[in-house]
């Protein structure tokens, strides 16, 4: 299980267009998840410790973020092949048991992970109401355990920012998690 960082925020680069199948029976598009403000996309999977650790944090702040015109989607790009627990059907399980405040996609081909770059589950790319990346680091502080609960809000922080004046902050802490499970050609 291999830890590794985002990349720095390419400021202004275009959200890519994505069809993907959700664990309710719908699917999500760019237009169907974005906000009025913008557009958080999380990259994210069942397994992950780094995910665990602050999936409490992330449908608290997502809640908050939809109150401030804030849309959000979570792709799972995992190959559920090598891990079981990634399949669509514990997909679904686990939104259900959590009350998932928002889409949750499976990117099967993992063309979608690809064409963001992503690397990392928990990996964030928010976006403003423009589609231009503004953002791309950590939730707060968490690792493989929480922080503690009055760690600074990072990602919330940033895309309140976004919402507000469609600018993510210059300075920003790279988020960290196990790496995206490619599958093997």
């Amino acid at each position: 299980m291999a830890s590794l960082e985002t990349p720095v925020c390419d400021f202004g680069w275009k959200a890519v267009d994505f069809d993907l199948p959700g664990v309710d029976g719908k699917r999500y598009s760019l237009a169907s998840a974005q906000g009025e403000n913008g557009l958080l996309i999380m990259f994210i999977c069942n397994h992950c410790p780094y995910v665990k650790a602050i999936r409490d944090r992330i449908i608290r702040d997502v809640r908050e973020l939809a109150e401030h015109g804030i849309g959000t989607i979570a792709i799972m790009s995992n190959d559920p092949a090598d891990y079981p627990e990634d399949s669509f059907e514990n997909m679904a399980r686990v939104a259900q048991e959590f009350g998932y405040p928002f889409p949750y996609v499976q990117d099967e081909t993992q063309q979608i992970a690809k064409a963001y770059g992503a690397v990392c589950t928990p990996d964030f790319f928010g976006f403003n109401n423009k589609l231009e990346l503004q953002y791309r680091g950590r939730m707060d502080a968490s690792r493989k355990e929480a922080a503690p609960a009055d760690a600074r809000r990072d990602l919330f922080e940033a895309m309140l920012q976004v919402a507000r004046t469609g600018r993510g902050p210059e300075e920003q802490i790279p988020s960290i998690g196990c790496s995206i499970k490619w599958r093997e050609d």
